[in-house]
């Protein structure tokens, strides 16, 4: 077996164990040292929102068995995308690959953003009424299928390395469960940390209800992009410990917390008013 069968055998594996250890990490941090005082029933929370997981896990697995390293050693076998043309050095070849599938991750969450029929889909994310390492991966099942086929897009025209892969899907989640965090840093810390990875201050503003906060920080992994594209905010107006988190009007537990609502989220309600880009707030909104 060589070492590209390793890691297609593999993969599974090695992605689930950094899940559930992360998570545990994550999870005894939040308890340890929580960043704010939560508002809704955590149990309740978590069993829907890793009943959604377990969901979109299994819907990925049906539909996708080879996953985004099978698509990787397709397009090697097939010589498609730039750096199977190009043959780079491979260590440059691998940085490259995750910094590239990273930067499209943030286009992808502003698109998101930016159309409201895909808003549908992703508000199910910034409903969630509080903000712990499970809203990290609480995503309605569509918007995990549409992620995947633009992840399987971009490495038919990049052709990574498997590896480049692999560690760009475990930084992924990673990360997404590390800002994602209940948990509290250090002033200090914080500031030399979001230099080089998104941490939970810097994402949490993106789950503000007000639309101008919301519309900012779309980072998960890398924080350059924000400040690159202009989409950055240091800090909410109101405060870590005071600002709101979810959605204007989106109150009813049953709609947002339980399994069956967050399911049918993305069918109610009207597409009317949508703020994306709004950079701008007046005190007299509420």
């Amino acid at each position: 077996m060589n070492w590209n069968d390793w890691i297609l055998g593999n993969e599974a594996p090695i992605r689930l164990s950094f899940f559930i250890g992360i998570f545990a990490v994550m999870a005894v941090w939040e308890m340890l040292s929580p960043r704010r005082i939560l508002t809704t029933s955590k149990s309740m929370r978590w069993i829907n929102n890793l009943g959604l997981v377990f969901l979109n896990t299994l819907v990925l697995r049906l539909l996708f068995p080879a996953a985004a390293v099978g698509v990787a050693l397709f397009a090697r076998e097939q010589g498609w995308g730039l750096f199977n043309y190009t043959q780079p050095p491979f260590v440059l070849a691998v940085i490259v690959s995750v910094i590239i599938m990273d930067g499209v991750i943030y286009l992808q969450h502003v698109m998101v953003h930016a159309v409201p029929l895909l808003w549908r889909l992703h508000r199910v994310h910034h409903a969630d009424p509080d903000y712990d390492v499970t809203t990290g991966a609480r995503f309605h099942p569509l918007e995990i299928i549409l992620s995947m086929l633009i992840k399987f897009a971009t490495i038919l025209l990049l052709g990574p390395p498997l590896i480049a892969v692999v560690i760009f899907e475990v930084l992924l989640n990673a990360t997404a469960m590390f800002n994602h965090g209940n948990v509290k840093l250090p002033f200090t810390i914080d500031r030399i940390l979001r230099l080089l990875v998104v941490t939970p201050d810097m994402h949490r503003v993106h789950h503000s209800v007000e639309d101008d906060e919301a519309n900012s920080n779309f980072g998960f992994n890398l924080p350059w992009w924000d400040r690159l594209f202009g989409t950055y905010r240091d800090q909410p107006r109101g405060g870590h410990e005071e600002m709101t988190i979810g959605i204007h009007n989106y109150h009813d537990p049953r709609q947002i917390s339980w399994l069956s609502g967050i399911l049918l989220l993305p069918f109610k309600g009207k597409i009317t008013g949508y703020a994306i880009n709004r950079r701008e707030w007046s005190n007299d909104e509420k």
